[in-house]
């Protein structure tokens, strides 16, 4: 594999597992990331590590589980505000950055409201987006009826959409730093609410109050409305990937796309999948995955398991980054499969407030409601068949595995959100 290749990581919000053509829908046209997808690895079984925004994000830039660092559910404009994720966790762009790569993130962090818990304080060189979880796609103002759209530390008066501006500043920053290593993160806001296209209007004002159903927006067709953000954002996809190709970077760029967490049932597809966005049911995540590096990645599909807390480990380990002293990663790299080879089998965790899950080969435990449920994922993708009583002994010996991991991801951790 070529030695210190680029990175561009794009972390799509609320993406459902069917919501793409290459994973089975039939009427939203998607023809850029479908094109990433032919032309690398389409994953399906890959999971994002939280049900929800900020424990999968937190997962991603740390290559650990989010409970390890206090981030179990989502970070509230309205109840964390002074939180975020904490500054001595290691990033991988801070890895990376020491590594020699610039660094560059446009979009949505959402792990921490204010800039001195932003990304330029975890290893970003640049930064362009919101800080927060959602805001006004035309506006730019959040639920609380505050500004959230930033450039480097400073409020920006940008006007535009905020999917195709997140893809403007991304083609920008490959083009500034085609000359040398780097590590793009492209989390975008789309396709979390409001329900806006790009040619709708922007709604919220400074100073309103967003937290009752005007959250979602004002209009009634919001599958329509859902259609139309995610062409757009399979349209901003695709200028980031023609600035590769623009710039002769393909064989040297790995692009990975996949998403913070299952679609949102009232629009999304989640199709074949059971549950949606919140869910420890599939549907709540296991998401689209997708790696192109044209030259390196023999195009095809993957059917081992995957996390998003596996993308720093992977990258680290293609940069031939050093991890600093004492730092253990929970993640695993990827490049086995991205040649072609197996992994080494694991039991992954999932845990929301609500319920616990764990996995190991086709077994999967889901335990809400002290309700304990066991599906053989190999032949019930959709989880209908509660095989629980039938296995106790996979029930009491995966459930063992759990506790004993909620133990130590735990120990000695404030949580930031119960």
């Amino acid at each position: 594999m070529p030695a210190r290749p680029n990175f561009i990581l794009i972390l799509v919000d609320d993406l459902g597992y069917g919501d793409l053509g290459c994973y089975g829908h039939e009427t939203i046209k998607t023809p850029y990331m479908d094109s990433l997808a032919r032309r690398g690895l389409r994953f399906t079984d890959f999971h994002s590590n939280g049900a929800m925004c900020s424990p999968t994000r937190a997962a991603l830039l740390t290559g650990r589980y989010q409970q390890r660092c206090g981030i179990q559910g989502v970070l509230s404009e309205r109840d964390d505000y002074e939180t975020g994720l904490p500054l001595e966790e290691v990033t991988f762009a801070e890895v990376l950055k020491t590594a020699g790569y610039a660094t560059g993130i446009f979009g949505k962090w959402h792990l921490g409201y204010t800039p001195r818990l932003g990304p330029l304080r975890q290893g970003f060189n640049t930064f362009g987006g919101l800080l927060g979880g959602d805001l006004d796609y035309h506006s730019h103002f959040s639920r609380s009826g505050r500004p959230d759209w930033w450039k480097q530390g400073q409020l920006a008066g940008e006007p535009g959409y905020t999917t195709e501006l997140t893809a403007r500043h991304a083609v920008r920053f490959i083009e500034e730093n085609r000359s040398r290593p780097f590590c793009l993160y492209v989390p975008f806001q789309a396709v979390h609410f409001p329900f806006q296209g790009p040619k709708d209007k922007g709604e919220r004002v400074h100073g309103g109050d967003y937290w009752s159903n005007s959250k979602y927006g004002s209009r009634l067709d919001r599958a329509a409305a859902f259609g139309e953000m995610v062409e757009a954002l399979d349209e901003a996809v695709g200028q980031i990937a023609s600035a590769v190709r623009r710039n002769g970077l393909e064989e040297r760029t790995l692009i990975f796309l996949t998403s913070d967490n299952g679609g949102f049932l009232t629009v999304s597809s989640n199709r074949p999948l059971r549950g949606g966005k919140g869910q420890l049911w599939e549907g709540g995540h296991r998401v689209p995955g997708m790696a192109c590096w044209q030259g390196t990645i023999q195009p095809g599909v993957v059917t081992e398991v995957a996390l998003t807390m596996d993308l720093f480990p992977t990258m680290a380990a293609l940069a031939g980054a050093r991890l600093p002293d004492g730092l253990k990663l929970d993640g695993v790299s990827l490049l086995p499969l991205l040649k072609g080879e197996r992994l080494p089998e694991r039991t992954l965790f999932w845990r929301t407030a609500q319920a616990r899950a764990a996995r190991r080969g086709p077994w999967k435990l889901l335990i809400e409601d002290d309700r304990r449920h066991l599906f053989d994922l190999s032949s019930d993708i959709g989880e209908s068949k509660d095989v629980a009583g039938a296995r106790p002994e996979l029930v009491r010996g995966l459930e063992r595995e759990l506790s004993l991991w909620e133990q130590e991801v735990t120990a000695g951790v404030e949580w930031i959100r119960k």
